[in-house]
């Protein structure tokens, strides 16, 4: 008989690697990070903006071996393709059908979601169109409810409405290192724990030739984001699912109110506050990890 693993061999069996890949969908290279066994749950992690999977690098280790990971990166983000606008129509709808052919590719039919910032909206049309995909709901610093609209959001509609050189200029501001450093670091307890690789790596990617035009109509696009939120709310009163809420209290573009919003449509919703910023995950991914350990089992 083959003897008894021990415990530390079993954990060496289960310690799966982080794979990095790309995948063809409608012509369009689709970067990736996957880990984990297929044969167990799936849980599918949604980046924001300026970031992309990478986001989860410290995530996906802490998790990789109860789960089955995947955290794509949307065109024109990350390490996937960023087609010209006259090729792809750089909307939130569209990345959210990218998204679905994804999950239909990977032979995902049922998963939890981790929304994040942008993944909030991507994620949320997926469940709307495909209630029954979903298995169980994370948000992050993601938001579907007017109280957690700031200042920052409402003027980028404001100064792009304004459509003047001086508004758009305005919007322009937020793709360049200087916001990206506040988005990383305002609000965190200690600045050092914040990777400056992040930031700077958002930042380099968004310096590509035609990218800041790309995020500039992703910003315009958001307006129909809000357009829907009542019936995102609606999605999740009628399908009533597990709901955790992951939240760094201070941030400044998804505030605090709109983390407690999703009680009123689910009430039993499990909500966390953690005393950092935007990206919640670069001060206390541990922590959080261990609350999605916990909820997803």
């Amino acid at each position: 008989m083959t003897p008894a693993l021990t415990t530390a061999a079993k954990e060496l069996q289960n310690n799966y690697p982080v794979y990095h890949n790309t995948i063809l969908i409608d012509g369009i290279k689709i970067f990736y990070r996957e880990a984990g066994d297929p044969a167990k749950p799936t849980l599918l992690l949604l980046h924001g903006f300026p970031s992309s999977s990478h986001n989860f690098r410290t995530l996906i280790p802490l998790l990789k071996n109860d789960f089955h990971i995947l955290a794509p990166d949307y065109p024109g983000f990350g390490f996937s393709d960023m087609p010209p606008m006259t090729a792809f129509d750089y909307t939130f709808d569209n990345y959210s059908r990218y998204i679905e052919k994804f999950l239909q590719l990977k032979g995902v039919d049922k998963c939890s979601m981790y929304l994040f910032d942008y993944g909030a909206p991507v994620g949320m049309r997926i469940i709307q169109r495909n209630p029954a995909i979903l298995e169980h709901l994370i948000v992050q610093n993601g938001n579907i409810y007017a109280e957690g609209l700031s200042d920052i959001l409402k003027n980028y509609r404001k100064n792009i409405d304004a459509n003047t050189e001086a508004s758009r200029a305005e919007v322009y501001k937020a793709f360049e290192l200087e916001y990206t450093m506040f988005e990383y670091l305002h609000g965190v307890g200690d600045p050092s724990k914040v990777s400056p690789e992040s930031y700077q790596l958002d930042q380099l990617l968004m310096d590509r030739p035609g990218n800041k035009a790309i995020q500039y109509q992703l910003k315009y696009d958001y307006r129909f984001n809000i357009a829907a939120y009542p019936q995102w709310q609606e999605t999740l009163r009628k399908l009533a699912p597990r709901v955790l809420i992951v939240w760094g209290e201070n941030d400044p573009v998804f505030l605090k109110p709109g983390a407690l919003a999703f009680k009123k449509d689910i009430p039993a919703a499990e909500i966390h506050f953690y005393p950092t910023g935007h990206f919640a995950l670069e001060e206390y991914v541990t922590e959080i990890a261990d609350r999605i350990r916990t909820f997803l089992r």
